[in-house]
């Protein structure tokens, strides 16, 4: 197996142009032996990285941070039901704790605190590193239950219609290393495992991988929708519910999908690998679910008005509904 790191997403907030661009710098010079990151939008972030001294407290664990640049807008954040791990940039108010701190100004300074926060994501690095080795032996694991051990040791047990559990402290060299696949009988998962769904765990795999994960006969036969992915409803991105809608409609050949949802080739490849490893999708007639029409079910979720505005226009049959095959699951 090729060892394969994850890219991790940094959010930055109250900074202005030019730390924002030293912040992007170091974290090119830093990435290759450890776990990569790059910079991306808040609400995708694995971590975030707040300007101190543009913070200021206004409530019990809740802070407003000022726009760092002149045509952004001020943010407000509840530290205590933040769900990621959280970085300040000296200087900050005296009246605002934090965890981890550092100098924008100084590169080591910087280095130090994406380190400190790998730490508190370690339990996202074995995740991630269990889902690359699930797809690389996928087509030989086949359905049931699985337990994956290293030496003897146990470091992962996966349900592959179910749940995955994973080893918290497991690293990418771990999985590199000879780990053997093996039926699981009445395995425990210990308490030191992290569980997720395995919907999830691929989900989240498939969408920061460099791979082509699509089959290869999902690029010639006709594509159907089966049915709405088993994932919390924030996980779901605009350019999924576009395709999931145009498969609902009609079944469709990637050259086809990828025209009617104006995506490039490589953006459809990536969305349809996600949406194939939850189930989403299939190259089985026998297994796609009826196509929509204008008195097709109900649902709660208006796909038409979560498509973005940039894409064009899909070309496809004109239909009078298009909703959501089903409900999508809330998160709990």
């Amino acid at each position: 197996m090729t060892l394969e790191l994850p890219v991790f997403r940094l959010g930055l907030a109250g900074f202005g142009a030019e730390h924002q661009a030293e912040i992007a710098r170091m974290l090119a010079l830093s990435a290759g032996e450890a776990n990569s990151w790059e910079v991306a939008d808040i609400d995708a972030a694995d971590a975030l990285w707040i300007n101190g001294a543009r913070a200021q407290v206004i409530g019990p664990d809740r802070i407003r941070v000022a726009p760092g640049m002149p045509t952004g807008r001020s943010l407000q954040f509840d530290l205590a039901d933040m769900d990621r791990p959280v970085a300040f940039a000296e200087a900050l108010p005296p009246d605002l704790r934090a965890l981890c701190t550092f100098d924008a100004g100084v590169d080591a300074s910087m280095v130090k605190a994406l380190r400190q926060i790998e730490t508190w994501l370690a339990p996202a690095i074995a995740q991630y590193s269990l889902a690359s080795h699930i797809a690389e032996h996928q087509s030989a694991l086949g359905a049931g239950k699985f337990e994956l051990r290293l030496n003897g040791e146990l470091l992962a047990v996966v349900d592959m219609h179910g749940e995955a559990a994973v080893r918290s402290t497991a690293q990418p060299d771990d999985f590199d290393a000879g780990a053997i696949w093996q039926r699981a009988k009445h395995t425990a998962v210990p308490d030191n495992f992290v569980c997720t769904s395995l919907s999830q765990l691929m989900w989240q795999y498939a969408m920061r991988t460099q791979r082509d994960l699509l089959p290869r006969h999902y690029r010639t036969g006709l594509i159907y929708f089966r049915r709405a992915p088993r994932l919390p409803q924030t996980c779901i991105k605009d350019s999924h519910l576009l395709a999931m809608r145009e498969l609902m409609l009609q079944p469709a050949t990637f050259a086809e999908l990828q025209q009617r949802c104006g995506m490039d080739e490589e953006r459809m490849s990536r969305e349809l690998a996600a949406l194939y490893f939850v189930g989403t999708v299939t190259s089985n007639r026998k297994r796609a679910a009826p196509v929509v029409d204008s008195g097709g079910p109900p649902s709660n979720l208006n796909l038409d008005s979560l498509v973005p505005a940039e894409m064009p226009p899909p070309r496809r049959p004109a239909r009078a509904d298009l909703t959501a095959p089903a409900p999508l699951r809330p998160d709990h």
